[in-house]
């Protein structure tokens, strides 16, 4: 009797110690969990079309985002002395996951608020479209920021500078070598160090200019910018990375991008 007692007790033990290592590793997969983010951007031909489509994403769009459970829209615009300004419109959907992503769609033709507030984009007819073409980039954030970030600054939007970045690789080879170095190498991690304020950095898994990255940091005005870039030009961390050879020509092409973000926007 005493080791049929023992038996149960281990048998009890054990089932313990199943039933936690597999909340541990549930939990472990919920931490682990990217974020999939899609960038929107709106190709524009006149200001009419700039203001329907504020009118769109202000009062019907980003509130259907906010009742299906995506908390934070980003709209952004190119800085005004830019040749592009007025000229394009950046929207940031952040996603939880690819199904949050799949059914989105699904929940708008179903929110009757939105179809009602968005009628005038909805509905615009062939020969007064709100835009000229939208194109559709979606990325998977990187492992060491999985989620996205919300900037805390303290100046005006339109004093505000987000600086969006595109590095393409030759080769796909190349390219996962630079994401590596932004991940396991330290340079993502050194940018939250140094005060960039960064929403996000992401792995592009469908878009035109593949294989590439892209990610967007923050800055309360110029001089912000133009400070923090100076840290990082000098910062030990980028030296010594940029001369370690295991990452020699991983970047082909370098974009960039400088934008306010609308005064409607949530990041």
């Amino acid at each position: 009797m005493k080791n049929k007692g023992f038996i149960n007790t281990l048998s009890r033990n054990n089932t313990a110690l199943f039933i936690i290592g597999l909340l541990m590793l549930t939990i472990s997969g919920v931490a682990a969990e990217r974020n999939i983010y899609q960038i929107k951007i709106y190709n524009l031909e006149n200001a009419q079309q700039e203001q329907g489509l504020d009118k769109y994403l202000k009062d019907a769009f980003i509130p259907a985002m906010h009742r299906a459970g995506i908390s934070k829209v980003g709209v952004f615009k190119p800085v005004e002395e830019h040749e592009n300004a007025g000229k394009l419109v950046y929207v940031f959907i952040p996603f939880k996951s690819i199904d949050e992503f799949e059914k989105l769609e699904p929940k708008l033709s179903k929110d009757k608020k939105y179809q009602k507030d968005g009628s005038d984009y909805i509905d615009a007819t062939y020969d007064n479209a709100p835009y000229a073409r939208i194109e559709s980039i979606l990325l998977r954030a990187f492992k060491t920021m999985p989620e996205f970030g919300v900037p805390k600054h303290s100046t005006p939007p339109s004093e505000r500078i987000y600086e969006l970045r595109s590095y393409q690789g030759a080769t796909e080879k190349y390219y996962q070598k630079k994401v590596q170095m932004f991940t396991d190498g330290g340079e993502s991690q050194l940018f939250m160090d140094l005060g960039f304020q960064p929403i996000f950095f992401g792995e592009v898994i469908s878009g035109a200019m593949m294989p590439n990255l892209m990610y967007l940091t923050t800055f309360e005005n110029k001089e912000a910018h133009t400070k923090l870039w100076d840290a990082f030009r000098i910062a030990p961390l980028w030296q010594t990375l940029k001369a370690d050879k295991q990452y020699a020509n991983t970047v082909s092409h370098i974009d960039k991008y400088y934008l306010h973000p609308t005064n409607y926007s949530d990041l």
